[in-house]
């Protein structure tokens, strides 16, 4: 497993990294873009998403 760093948190960026954390394809996805918040935002949407162990 490795790291995924997706440049983009818009409606692209932020699906293809939804999906690379959901599918456990990777063990860490980091989300970039030049709006801190907007990363920030979609990282915890992605976050909040996730199923409670």
């Amino acid at each position: 497993m490795s790291k995924v760093t997706v440049v983009g948190a818009g409606n692209v960026g932020a699906t293809c990294a939804n999906v690379l954390a959901h599918k456990d394809l990777v063990k860490e996805v980091v989300l970039l873009d030049i709006q801190g918040d907007l990363a920030r935002g979609k990282a915890l949407d992605s976050w909040q998403q996730a199923p409670i162990d």
